[in-house]
Formats: C-alpha cells, sequence, structure tokens
C-alpha cells in the first residue's frame, strides 16, 4: 500500500451534539489491513506546514477486509481541523490519508483480564478491539469497559455495547457520568475502576485511552494501588 493514498467522505453520522462519525473509503485497494487500536493521519486542506494540515484519528470500526473506515471526532472549540470537517467538508470530498500506524493494540493470544478505561472519543480503539474480538470469536479472559462523560449525551455506542454484553462472554460495561444524575454511576470515571479493582491482581491488564490529564491521573492512582507500570497499556489524546 502506498505511504498516502486517497479516502473519500462517504457518509457522516451524528453521535452527540459535538461528536460525528466520519466513514472514509479508500480509493484504489478493496481491503484496509490494519489492527484493532491502530490510527491513520489525514491531510487536511487547512494550512501550509504539514504540523498544520495534519491530524491523527483512531480507527473505530474492527478490521473487517473492507476499504472503509469510520473516524469518530469530537468538535473542538475553534479548532481548525473539526472546524473544517464540520462546516466545509462535503460527501465525495476525497483526503490524503497515511496509516495504519500505532501499537495501542491488544496481544494476539489475550492471557490477562483487560480493563479498558477512556473518556469521549478515547473509545474508538476500544470499540475497535472489542468488535474485532467478537467477529473472530477470540477466547478472552473478562472484559470490562468503562467510559467516562460529562452527560447521558455524550455517551457513544451505548446501544452497541449493550448488545455486545449480551452477545459476548465475559465482557462487562459500564458508563460514569460526572455531570448529569445518571441511573448507571455518578462520577468519575476513576471512582468507578478504582472502587472495582482496588485490590491489586498481576492478571489484569488496564488499557487508558483520552486526553492526557485522565490518562495521567489513571496512571498514577494505579500505581498508588500496587500495580506495575507493565500493567497499564496507555494511548494519549492531546
Amino acid at each position: 500500500m502506498p505511504r498516502w493514498i486517497d479516502a473519500k467522505l462517504v457518509k457522516t453520522t451524528e453521535r452527540s451534539d459535538t461528536t460525528r462519525s466520519f466513514f472514509l473509503e479508500l480509493q484504489g485497494i478493496e481491503s484496509f489491513e490494519f489492527k484493532a487500536g491502530q490510527f491513520i493521519t489525514l491531510d487536511l486542506p487547512i494550512g501550509e506546514k504539514r504540523l498544520d494540515r495534519w491530524r491523527s484519528y483512531s480507527i473505530a470500526n474492527e478490521p473487517n477486509q473492507s476499504n472503509l473506515i469510520e473516524l469518530v471526532i469530537v468538535k473542538v472549540p475553534f479548532g481548525k481541523a473539526t472546524t473544517y470537517l464540520w462546516e466545509k467538508c462535503q460527501i465525495g470530498d476525497v483526503f490524503k490519508l497515511k496509516g495504519p500506524g500505532g501499537v495501542f493494540c491488544l496481544p494476539e493470544k489475550i492471557e490477562h483480564d483487560l480493563v479498558f478505561i477512556c473518556t469521549g472519543t478515547g473509545v474508538a480503539p476500544f470499540r475497535s478491539m472489542i468488535k474485532d474480538i467478537h467477529r473472530q470469536g477470540k477466547q478472552t479472559k473478562n472484559i470490562h469497559l468503562i467510559f467516562g462523560t460529562r452527560n447521558r449525551n455524550g455517551i457513544l455506542y451505548a446501544e452497541e455495547f449493550k448488545k455486545l454484553q449480551n452477545e459476548l462472554e465475559n465482557f462487562d460495561y459500564s458508563v460514569a457520568l460526572s455531570r448529569e444524575e445518571y441511573e448507571g454511576y455518578q462520577g468519575y470515571v476513576h471512582n468507578l475502576y478504582l472502587e472495582k479493582y482496588k485490590e491489586e491482581d498481576k492478571n489484569r491488564r488496564f488499557y487508558l485511552c483520552g486526553w492526557q490529564n485522565m490518562v495521567d491521573e489513571a496512571k498514577e492512582k494505579l500505581l498508588a494501588r500496587g500495580y506495575e507500570k507493565a500493567q497499564i497499556i496507555e494511548e494519549l489524546y492531546g
């Protein structure tokens, strides 16, 4: 596959007031090969220098032998990239795309309990991983996805994860809302996993994805509980 290829925008879906899925069809190939958890980089027409133009986003769908990928992106106030994506680009527009990249992936053989902790669009690589496990019928230990956001409107892929809870053995799904009353867990995401996993266990791996301050805080809290650095795998979003 060439280093840069054309990707055509074929569909968008509103996920919340500030979050949207962008579906890109990669041109000239039948199947885009990547590992669940990896990201791609878009070259957007928003500046002259590459640091102005390039934006990286995790792939939100599972590897499925197609040339279609989904990116779930939150609109950043005054952000050049998301202002362009929300206000200027149209269905049929073509971008340059590079990838896949990144090593935020699961091992081929899963031998530990997995705890996925994320906020907002940090759920994207975990959705890819979980759907890949489900599609392949992989044998796993326990998997717990813990998703944090401010209010009910910000919950992403809720119905899909609830359905997977019924279909995928050993998969559990929790939501923490920090700013709104909720029939589930009300509070910050940190409180939820610290209560659930307060006893250190060598057979557990924590995967963290989201904004840097959330990831840094989670890592610090887990280390303070006695977990080792090797048990904590992180991906940063800004």
